[in-house]
């Protein structure tokens, strides 16, 4: 295959995720490395702060292997929790602050979590379901003074007492976890995705080569650091002495205000915020000149949109491709030239990874150009495996290819095309919702006999979770009724943007629903 443009060999220190940031202090110390509402810290302030919660979860008796679940917003104690649970030697476990008590304990029990920092706000969520955490020794809270109890802490008095100086080394090998993230795949409950060191570490690496980071970058970060996009613009900033603009969430007034107010040079989106900026008259108020770079991932975006975006803004709008299997990237349109920037692709394959198509029948057979298949992706950055999943990690990682679910082509050049998804997983503004675990809360109403959950294509949202329910016999349910039901229960995000009521659910003989059936339905509807 011949290639317009190939990404060079890197050279990747083999080291715990943690040193990045020791190195980026030893290399930049003063260095802004992370901006929130009024405060700042530098890399030197950053490093003691990661160093003093080390040792205050040493002292907790959290260690090597133990998992620690983080349930914040974006904020520096985001930050400085994730180096230092990986600085001895245990593994971070992002979860979603928009959870309610079903997920949260879901997540704490399935991880084996020993300990959770979580913001105040979200302190009675992890109380109301503790009781039936079996291993939850710890709740670290950030924000206030949480209510006396020793298991109970609040995470400013465990660092005030504590010394800045780097705790006693932990002995980390490059293939031990140091992150779990979760996914929702096409059944059943969010599986976790078992990243290593080295898997961090050398995503944050290409990620940097990739776009050309550098030490005097200003990044705009309202993409939360939950979700695997977010984790890897963390890294990214940290080991190249960037400095990182928080955002707890988006809002356009403040976000320009902020892009202003400190020169952000790189601007990191999904579809929605981009196609929302687009659209706003406001825009053009704001001075955007210091920004060099848009990147959108997370969901593909139109190339209409990105061509308007830049008409609009005068930067260049790039599309990345990824996965939380991969710690994510694996592909971006390239950054140095922008006449090999295809707009209407994912772009080319990170440094030292490889891809290929393979027809979705058997998985086997490799696929020439411009030919439709399922995507594969080999590389350094790919994970270890699904969590106590051995039977989804089988299905997924085959001869040191990961199978991505998605559909797609590469073409003559190797840019590579997003065509559709193989997996029945639903994108929300980026983020992953599977289909059986609504189903699954559904069927759990007394009123309801079936169910089925599609994605249904939304202008904004990209897909919207639409809920085709049969009713029990003589019961006066409505659509008002199982919105309220899922609300309660599930992230809001997950809840049905549309029910339809049905006399059945299309099934295979052996039960399986068939969700192709109902959305070739839904699109002839339309």
């Amino acid at each position: 295959m011949s290639t317009a443009f190939l990404r060079p060999p890197l050279d990747y220190p083999r080291v715990p995720y943690d040193r990045l940031l020791s190195h980026g202090a030893e290399r930049h110390p003063e260095n802004v490395a992370v901006v929130f509402r009024d405060a700042s810290l530098t890399y030197r302030e950053l490093d003691a702060l990661t160093n003093r919660f080390a040792r205050a979860l040493t002292r907790l008796g959290v260690g090597k292997g133990d998992r620690v679940c983080l349930l914040t917003t974006n904020c520096p104690e985001y930050i400085i929790a994730f180096y230092a649970i990986a600085r001895v030697g245990a593994v971070a476990s992002p979860m979603n602050p928009s959870y309610r008590e079903r997920e949260i304990e879901y997540q704490l029990n399935d991880t084996e979590a020993v300990a959770v920092v979580v913001h105040a706000d979200l302190v009675p969520l992890v109380e109301a379901v503790r009781a039936r955490t079996r291993h939850l020794r710890h709740v670290v809270a950030i924000g206030s003074d949480p209510s006396p109890s020793p298991t109970m802490r609040s995470f400013a008095e465990l660092i005030a007492d504590e010394s800045p100086v780097p705790p006693a080394r932990v002995e980390i090998h490059e293939d031990e976890l140091v992150v779990l993230p979760y996914s929702s795949g096409t059944t059943g409950l969010p599986k976790g995705v078992m990243i290593s060191h080295r898997n961090l570490v050398t995503n944050n690496i290409q990620f940097v080569a990739c776009i050309g980071m550098r030490e005097s970058d200003r990044l705009m970060v309202f993409l939360p650091f939950y979700h695997i996009y977010g984790t890897m613009l963390m890294g990214a900033a940290v080991h190249t002495g960037a400095t990182c603009v928080l955002m707890e969430r988006f809002e356009p007034v403040e976000c320009m205000q902020l892009v202003e107010r400190h020169r952000v040079t790189l601007f990191f989106v999904v579809p929605p915020v981009i196609l929302m900026l687009s659209n706003w008259p406001d825009l053009a108020k704001y001075d955007l000149s210091s920004l060099r770079l848009t990147m959108v991932g997370a969901a593909p975006v139109a190339p209409e949109l990105s061509r308007r975006f830049r008409q609009l803004t005068g930067v260049p709008v790039l599309q990345g491709y990824g996965m939380t299997e991969a710690s994510p990237l694996t592909h971006v349109n390239p950054v140095h030239d922008e006449r090999l920037n295809v707009v209407d692709s994912a772009g080319l394959v990170a440094h030292d990874t490889q891809h290929r198509v393979v027809d979705i029948e058997t998985g086997e057979r490799v696929l020439g150009p411009g030919e439709i298949g399922e995507i594969c992706i080999r590389g350094p950055q790919i994970m270890q495996g699904y969590w106590k999943a051995p039977e989804a990690t089988a299905a997924a990682l085959r001869e040191g290819w990961y199978y991505s679910g998605d559909i797609g082509c590469i073409d003559e050049g190797g840019y590579l095309y997003i065509r559709d998804r193989k997996k029945e997983m639903i994108k929300f503004k980026g983020f992953g919702i599977a289909p059986a675990e609504i189903e699954a809360l559904l069927l759990e109403h007394p009123a309801v006999a079936d169910a089925a959950v599609i994605g249904k294509p939304h202008p904004e949202a990209g897909e919207i979770p639409k809920a085709f329910v049969v009713r029990k016999p003589g019961q006066p349910l409505t659509a008002a009724d199982v919105v309220a039901f899922v609300k309660g229960r599930l992230a809001n995000y997950k809840v049905p943007g549309e029910v339809e009521f049905v006399d059945a659910i299309p099934k295979t003989p052996s039960g399986k629903i068939l969700r192709r059936v109902l959305k070739e339905r839904e699109l002839g509807e339309r």
